[in-house]
């Protein structure tokens, strides 16, 4: 056990952290790794999963490596360590070169107990080599329900985790989530063999949550809630909402009404997001009116309401945005204000995201055109096929899951550099072939205005030398200081495993897991509204869904207080104007890429943007988002209905 046997984890905590016991669940996964065991923690929000980390960081001789994709959070960590003396570092876009050179002499001299790191982070060549020979005695995954492709918020590049896990050597692992249901678990104790015993679940069910909901018209919503915060004894408060203008358009009516409010959103500058932040955060009783981008990493323990005013696409996103409220233990209102035009948005998202099966037959075929080894740009793929980005990782994640492929290391495309030196001075500290090549490198480079620009493939083609002799040197003159560097044009290595034998064969099945993946989308969204009808107690719902059925109802929610069940009316839609249909078959004759099937006409007239039709800048015609309120599946069966009635005519 490699353990500083002189403490305990008890005093440890007290030392460092200055708490006296343990919440429910932390001492049991500490002692496990302290053990060398890997565990799984599934911990409600807020529940104290940062500890089962950073404690055992301080009593383990190598590094501790934690994987998130928040940003922010990693942030908020690092600075509450470096205030109690712990040494923490991350490594992120948003650092400056200085910055990244002293986290990277803290990790080699074995100062830094902590290393707080990105998922995509791991696919980056110069990373990967500059974590040679650094023992890491703990991989801590934040978010660990994204490696299931049946999570809620799946990212391939987290399937991939394991692999890189087993490749470092790493001693044990610590995944960490607050939203796991029992399929979701056994995902992750299957990726990481992790143990069913080694892996602790405490009690989801908090008692001082008060679930509240209400089927409301579209007219009633604004008032209702404007009516529920005056009301309302002081407090802080969220209110989720779907899109950035909501968030705006509330909080405005907020102000407008006397209440201390402000939108917070992913469109807004950063200095501005953190500046409502920053406020809530401080100041007692504010409003924030915000989307998603707002609350992940949170911790102020007396938030008394969280209210969606329009509801979360998953009963997963649900658990983690009312987990904010409460965390003093005090009594909170979390209210769901429903109306079921909500719906359409909802799914329209998620039909949005599924490529049409033409996309992917292109996608496949450009696939089985390359070589036996290749690098591909997932960005430059996801363009040439009309597909979505993610979408795009996670075709090619399947490609490697059903043995078609296997990936090599990422690399960089191209360098760009800014001279802090000349060249001259540079050359000065080598010599002989050092020093030719030194020259012969930058020489490679052309400069655009301050920025030099080096095609990486290119350069090692002129000067006949492996790629890693002339990625390491423009390594070493950026740690010595001589320039300023930064990568660009990431590609990622794949070698194929065996031939595809049918383009056609794969892309169907591939397009009718999409068509699965799209309807168990929607199912979750069938979940939201179930839960909002309260037709049982709404607290046992959502504890049962997380695979933790409560022995007795809360007695608070709507269900138990008679509130409820409401009847959830149907949405009714009206058929697409014939006039909308003509207008757009010019479109389709000029823009046959954007618009070339079905899926993608009714993408378009949804309002939701793909590659294609934000490169034909379509988002900005006045056709875009004409059918926002009608549901996708039924814009896309009049689109097929025209089609089918006059295909010579208009090329859907």
């Amino acid at each position: 056990m490699n353990k500083d046997v002189s403490q305990n984890p008890s005093e440890v905590l007290q030392q460092y952290f200055g708490w006296s016991d343990f919440r429910e669940g932390q001492l049991g996964v500490i002692e496990r790794l302290l053990q060398g065991d890997s565990v799984l923690a599934v911990f409600p929000t807020g529940g104290g999963k940062s500890l089962c980390y950073q404690l055992p960081a301080l009593m383990l001789d190598g590094l501790t490596v934690v994987v998130s994709p928040l940003i922010a959070l990693m942030k908020d960590q690092i600075d509450q360590l470096q205030s109690r003396g712990i040494a923490a570092v991350r490594l992120d876009s948003s650092l400056s070169w200085d910055e990244y050179r002293v986290a990277m002499e803290q990790l080699r001299s074995g100062t830094a107990k902590l290393l707080y790191v990105a998922p995509e982070r791991f696919f980056n060549e110069r990373f990967r080599s500059s974590m040679e020979g650094i023992k890491i005695s703990l991989f801590a995954i934040d978010e660990a329900h994204c490696i299931s492709q049946w999570g809620h918020n799946f990212r391939p590049d987290y399937l991939k985790l394991a692999v890189v896990a087993k490749n470092l050597g790493v001693e044990r692992v610590l995944a960490l989530t607050a939203t796991a249901t029992p399929t979701v678990q056994q995902d992750i104790r299957d990726a990481f063999d992790i143990q069913q015993d080694d892996a602790i679940c405490t009690d989801f069910f908090r008692p001082n949550l008060h679930l509240k909901s209400c089927v409301l018209k579209q007219e009633e919503r604004l008032p209702v809630l404007l009516q529920r915060l005056k009301s309302n004894p002081p407090g802080s408060t969220i209110v989720y909402v779907s899109l950035q203008k909501t968030a705006t358009d509330v909080a405005s009516a907020c102000m407008n009404a006397g209440l201390d409010a402000k939108a917070y959103h992913a469109g807004m500058e950063t200095e501005d997001r953190s500046a409502v932040q920053e406020w809530f955060m401080t100041e007692p009783d504010k409003i924030v009116v915000a989307t998603i981008a707002f609350g992940m990493g949170i911790d102020k323990s007396d938030i008394r309401y969280v209210y969606h005013f329009n509801p979360p696409k998953s009963l997963e996103n649900y658990a983690q945005e009312i987990g904010r409220a409460g965390r003093d233990g005090n009594d909170s209102k979390c209210e769901l204000l429903l109306v079921p035009e909500d719906r359409i948005v909802l799914e329209n998202f998620v039909y949005g995201d599924t490529p049409s099966q033409s996309s992917i037959q292109q996608f496949v075929r450009e696939i089985d055109r390359q070589e036996d080894l290749f690098f591909i740009s997932q960005i430059k793929l996801g363009n040439l096929c009309n597909i979505k980005s993610l979408v795009v990782k996670t075709m090619l994640t399947s490609l490697e899951l059903d043995g078609y492929l296997e990936s090599t290391s990422p690399r960089y495309d191209s360098y760009q550099f800014k001279a802090n030196v000349p060249s001259s001075e540079i050359l000065s500290n080598f010599e002989g072939e050092r020093q030719a090549f030194a020259k012969q490198l930058l020489a490679c480079a052309k400069k655009k205005s301050i920025w030099f620009h080096l095609d990486m493939t290119e350069a090692i083609e002129k000067l006949g030398c492996d790629r890693s002799r002339a990625v390491r040197a423009l390594d070493y003159f950026a740690e010595k200081g001589w320039l300023e560097l930064r990568a660009t044009g990431l590609v990622h290595g794949y070698r194929k495993l065996k031939p595809i034998q049918s383009v056609d064969e794969l892309a169907e099945s591939y397009f009718s897991a999409a068509e699965v993946r799209e309807k168990a989308e929607v199912n979750r969204i069938d979940q939201v509204f179930e839960l909002a009808r309260a037709s049982e107690c709404q607290a046992g719902t959502l504890s049962a869904h997380f695979g933790q059925p409560l022995s007795q109802p809360c007695g608070v929610c709507s269900f138990c207080t008679d509130e409820q069940p409401a009847e959830i009316p149907p949405v009714e839609s009206e058929p697409i104007d014939a006039d909308v249909l003509e207008s757009v078959r010019p479109l389709i004759e000029k823009h046959p890429a954007a618009l070339a099937d079905s899926r993608s006409v009714a993408r378009f007239l949804c309002g939701l943007r793909s590659p294609a039709i934000t490169r034909a800048k379509l988002s900005s015609h006045k056709l875009f988002g004409h059918c926002s309120e009608t549901p996708f599946a039924e814009v896309m069966q009049q689109v097929e209905a025209v089609s089918g009635a006059a295909k010579r005519e208009v090329p859907f």
